[in-house]
């Protein structure tokens, strides 16, 4: 799969003003695209998250699956977010109003790993590497 050169990994919301004030917040930057239908974040050169409304993705994908209305609230993607400080993380996601789902331990992947929800249910992981 080497013809891949960026993933774009794009969560379907509630309300796109809402949800770009959360990850804003969380992110402690300002997206590079903000316009009506997409919001995106850029992490790297070779990765960005972008945010579209519920119902401008079901203008889409409507006639062959449920509409994205139905599964706000219910965790339908996780986020692994590999950080260097993970409680700096955890205090900022308690911060900005993301819910708690499971607190900060070492897993047995060889992470230290938090759990959190944003205001659509997806989820949210901030993991620091333990592993030596």
């Amino acid at each position: 799969m080497n013809q891949i050169r960026q993933v774009e990994t794009i969560l379907y919301v509630k309300d796109q003003e809402k949800s770009t004030t959360f990850y804003q917040n969380l992110f402690r930057t300002k997206p590079v695209l903000h316009v009506p239908g997409m919001t995106e974040f850029v992490f790297s050169n070779y990765s960005k998250l972008g945010l579209m409304p519920n119902k401008g993705i079901a203008k889409i994908i409507s006639e062959k699956v449920p509409h994205p209305d139905l599964g706000t609230g219910i965790p339908r993607c996780e986020l692994y977010l590999v950080v260097d400080d993970v409680k700096t993380e955890y205090e900022n996601a308690l911060n900005c109003g993301a819910m708690l789902v499971n607190d900060l331990a070492d897993r047995d992947w060889g992470d230290k790993v938090c759990y959190f929800s944003d205001p659509d249910g997806h989820i949210l992981a901030f993991a620091e590497h333990i592993r030596k």
